[in-house]
């Protein structure tokens, strides 16, 4: 019976046996059919139609239109300044970086030396570099843009240095203490700290720029302005005999009596 549809199947039995036999055979199929495809539900083809379902046009002089410009721009707005912000940070931390290993081990410099890490080793980083360019370079070529990025760079640097260079206060014994435990990561730590601007044409002059906002900063400005009142109220005395100067005069007046014509 193997090919043969299912509505014969009884037709062959009734042929094969004869009617004289009491039992009835009935054989149906226990396999479905192999091409129905299973229906769909009633969620799948709602999910389907919201999926498909077209986007919403609008006019472009219409409000909506302007709301979503207004949207997108403010978008484009913050991811570009979130750019920069990062490039801004990055550039930061390299100059500080710069800083924190031109420190020494222990204490602080002095104003010359910070000079000379200025003068020696900051606007000095670059000319490696700059000579490999001009080397590499062929008679009569133009620079590269490489060359004159850097090159622009030393000049602003320099005119910086010359005007007022602001640097952190590696002079400060306790604003040196603080920049040791930075963790050379993250910047705002660096906003704490005391800055102060040097200048090449004025070597010997210093100008706070920036006093510090941590607390031991702020605590060694407020013991250093106490001592300072205190040694202006401290007296004049006479070596010899211990006595302040003014009444060393008065005593000396008030024996002396007045004098008459």
């Amino acid at each position: 019976m193997i090919g043969f549809p299912r509505r014969h199947h009884c037709y062959l039995l009734q042929r094969w046996f004869p009617t004289t036999t009491a039992t009835l055979f009935i054989i149906t199929s226990a396999n479905p059919p192999l091409n129905m495809a299973p229906s769909k539900s009633g969620k799948t083809a709602n999910s389907q139609a919201a999926t498909t379902k077209k986007e919403k046009i609008h006019h472009p002089a219409s409000r909506k239109a302007g709301q979503l410009a207004r949207h997108a721009l403010r978008k484009g707005k913050m991811g570009n300044l979130a750019t920069k912000r990062t490039q801004k940070h990055d550039s930061m931390v390299d100059v500080y970086g710069f800083f924190y290993h031109a420190m020494p081990e222990e204490g602080a410099l002095s104003l010359e030396e910070l000079h000379q890490v200025v003068r020696n080793v900051w606007l000095a980083r670059f000319d490696d570099e700059l000579e490999s360019e001009k080397a590499a370079r062929r008679k009569g070529r133009p620079k590269s843009l490489k060359e004159m990025k850097m090159e622009e760079m030393k000049l602003r640097e320099v005119e910086e240095y010359r005007t007022g260079l602001e640097v952190i206060d590696l002079t400060h014994p306790v604003n040196t203490t603080l920049f040791r435990r930075w963790d050379q990561k993250e910047a705002a730590y660096i906003q704490q700290l005391r800055f102060i601007r040097i200048f090449s044409s004025d070597p010997q002059t210093v100008v706070v720029s920036r006093p510090g906002k941590h607390s031991l900063l702020i605590n060694a400005a407020k013991n250093a302005e106490e001592s300072m009142d205190t040694e202006e109220d401290i007296p004049l005395l006479i070596p010899a005999i211990g006595v302040p100067v003014s009444q060393f005069s008065s005593t000396m007046m008030t024996m002396d009596g007045p004098l008459i014509s």
